[in-house]
């Protein structure tokens, strides 16, 4: 077995990636005068934990076209032996990030946003949260029993919409050209359309000659 693989298997190294996002905000905010934090630090806190739930979403969804694409590659399989994981981590700063708005804009803002005027990147956003929440509710085993196979990974299909709606919330709340979801979606695109085309090919034998 060789090292990147031992490393990519082993769970205290994959806890380690995915603590550190959370404990990074930390050092900026807590260092006085620090440029990248501003006149706002709970905002700053904010928007990371948003940022990193979302290359978590990312991640995860990555793993099932790595494993299509790349069937005998020992680091695919090592990955996904982490799926489950991920997720729940992904929702885990997805909760961190919704705390943080709650503590900086308040209960009666989200009300106002939602009901009175509602706002559509916030309703996106909770949208997200909401699937997140039922999909790391369960991925436990007793669901997965409880379920079944198919009905369960019919469920988790729902990470998807979670993605585009995540993606969609990024995007308009920053209201800036989205180049942050460009690098962090655009490739799960790209891994997705390849690994139809793929499974596809697959299974047209005519087609694989064609190429």
């Amino acid at each position: 077995m060789s090292f990147p693989e031992k490393l990519l298997r082993s769970k205290v190294f994959i806890w380690t990636l995915l603590v550190l996002p959370g404990l990074w905000p930390v050092w900026p905010v807590f260092v006085s005068g620090n440029p990248s934090v501003g006149a706002d630090p709970l905002k700053y806190v904010l928007h990371h934990y948003g940022f990193v739930a979302c290359v978590l979403l990312a991640t995860v969804l990555a793993f099932t076209p790595l494993r299509v694409l790349f069937p005998k590659s020992k680091l695919a399989l090592a990955l996904n032996r982490h799926r489950r994981l991920v997720g729940v981590a992904g929702f885990a700063y997805a909760l961190l990030h919704l705390t943080a708005y709650l503590f900086h804009d308040g209960w009666a803002t989200l009300v106002h946003d939602v009901w009175a005027k509602p706002k559509t990147f916030i309703l996106a956003g909770l949208g997200a949260f909401t699937i997140l929440l039922v999909l790391a509710i369960t991925s436990v085993n007793a669901f997965v029993r409880w379920l079944g196979g198919k009905r369960w990974k019919n469920l988790h299909r729902l990470a998807y919409l979670a993605a585009a709606l995540a993606a969609y919330h990024q995007i308009y709340a920053r209201k800036l050209f989205p180049v942050q979801v460009l690098w962090i979606f655009g490739p799960l695109v790209v891994l997705e359309i390849l690994r139809v085309v793929r499974q596809r090919t697959a299974a047209n034998p005519e087609a694989r000659e064609k190429m």
